[in-house]
């Protein structure tokens, strides 16, 4: 017999886990995708401290995110510049890598509460301009089981080799 999974959970039920590194990067968050059952979509409960941010300014070649805000406010840091934000505005963020690189800030005086949105395709190369990396994954998208990923690294830019590097 198969399990079925509810169809409804509420936020408030949800475990987050801390995430930090460092003085710039701190968030609790927890997924409430995966636990409804969701394969193709990706959604996190994201809390930010004042004066955080959960994740280095990056854009995605694969996937769009949509940020919807619920409490608090900060900035979202974006490839044209910089957008307030507040509880209700919703932000897309589409898949263009370093175009529509990307970065929620907390600027405000209490959490900043938001719900993470985002498709969950795989593979994906992710760019991170301020340092000159990139990330591949392959197996699992971003947010994804990281367990399940055949591909899982980060370089820099820089680095690069010719194609025919140590080929004989």
């Amino acid at each position: 017999m198969a399990v079925i999974t509810p169809p409804v959970l509420h936020l408030d039920t949800l475990d987050l886990q801390t995430q930090a590194h460092g003085d710039l990067y701190e968030a609790r968050m927890a997924s409430f995708a995966s636990p409804l059952g969701a394969r193709m979509l990706g959604g996190r409960l994201v809390v930010v401290p004042p004066g955080k941010r959960a994740w280095p300014f990056h854009g995605h070649h694969a996937n769009e995110e949509l940020f919807v805000i619920l409490s608090g406010s900060g900035r979202l840091r974006y490839a044209d510049g910089e957008h307030a934000l507040r509880a209700g505005d919703v932000a897309l963020c589409p898949a263009s890598g370093a175009a529509s690189a990307h970065q929620v800030i907390n600027t405000g005086d209490t959490d900043l509460r938001y719900l993470a949105i985002s498709t969950m395709n795989e593979p994906d190369v992710i760019d991170y301009p301020d340092s000159g990396k990139f990330a591949v994954m392959a197996g699992a998208a971003p947010g994804g089981d990281k367990a399940s990923r055949s591909v899982d690294h980060v370089g820099r830019y820089a680095d690069a080799v010719c194609y025919w590097d140590d080929e004989t």
